[in-house]
């Protein structure tokens, strides 16, 4: 008996929402697959487009589910990118994904390289996350 069928939502932190929307959106291309006002927060994930059925929630820290002094303590692990979190994507084209979006401004932390497992790259979003993006062997 399989306990489980699929992960559908995975979170990370965003210190704010509409930046998140344009970064995601904007500039990696994502789409928008819900943003709702739940009254206690924003309610906001993206997905890759046509795979809806995996999605990433930007939550902005804070209230309900930590205290103000907490989540300003997530804000500053955050901004220094050391919340543990990361965000992996597979293209068909590392090198021509990665010329793409350094066109559009986007920072990297490590140049398309080699690997046993195919290239990859490294870059970090506004507020620090982690997001890597690998072209697999095959």
């Amino acid at each position: 008996m399989t306990m489980f069928n699929a992960i559908t939502h995975s979170q990370i932190y965003v210190l704010d929402q509409d930046e998140a929307l344009d970064f995601y959106v904007g500039t990696l291309g994502l789409e928008v697959n819900t943003d709702a006002d739940l009254g206690f927060m924003r309610w906001l994930t993206v997905n890759v487009p046509g795979h809806p059925d995996r999605q990433i929630l930007l939550e902005k820290p804070g209230p309900p589910a930590m205290s103000e002094e907490t989540a300003q303590q997530v804000r500053e692990l955050v901004t220094k990118g050391a919340t543990g979190g990361s965000l992996i994507f597979t293209t068909d084209d590392c090198r021509g994904t990665y010329e793409t979006l350094k066109s559009r401004g986007v920072e990297f932390t490590e140049e398309p390289t080699d690997r046993p497992y195919g290239i990859d790259c490294g870059l970090r979003d506004p507020f620090g996350n982690n997001i890597r993006f690998t072209q697999p062997k095959s």
